[in-house]
């Protein structure tokens, strides 16, 4: 009897057949945000990895790093500036509300910014997902910008 070491299967019946194609990823993002967009405000950077939009009051951003499968797929949307009045208090908030209310999103605060955001990577990323994801972080943020704003902006 011989064993043998190579893979009976080739490396392209090897390939999920549900991963989207580079191009696929892109013109989803863009098909996505084209349906949120009334106001036709997107924006593209040069390098077609970066999109921004308006939603409602506030700017969307999404961002994709590459399409291998180790790049990221990130969404977020500043909804709070510094300075910020009592932050204990606003941190005790975002914490609950991720525990409860973001589904694959999540609050986060960086550079004196309070974001919602949500990333991934993007192997198996399908257009399900992408429409998902920036649609929860648009939403979770359009809804509460206004509320952060009113008790928390000193």
């Amino acid at each position: 009897m011989t064993f043998t070491t190579e893979s009976p299967i080739s490396p392209v019946e090897a390939e999920s057949s549900f991963a989207p194609t580079p191009n696929h990823i892109v013109q989803t993002i863009q098909t996505v945000i084209a349906t949120m967009d009334a106001d036709n405000s997107a924006l593209e950077n040069q390098t077609e990895d970066t999109w921004k939009f308006q939603y409602g009051t506030v700017e969307v951003v999404v961002n994709i790093t590459g399409t291998e499968p180790s790049d990221t797929f990130t969404v977020f949307s500043t909804v709070l500036n510094a300075p910020f009045k009592d932050e204990a208090k606003l941190n005790r908030w975002l914490l609950e509300k991720n525990a409860t209310d973001t589904f694959e999103a999540r609050y986060a605060i960086q550079n004196d910014k309070v974001l919602v955001l949500a990333s991934r990577a993007v192997e198996d990323l399908s257009p399900a997902e992408i429409s998902r994801i920036i649609t929860i972080v648009a939403a979770i943020a359009d809804d509460n910008d206004e509320f952060l704003k009113e008790n928390f902006s000193a």
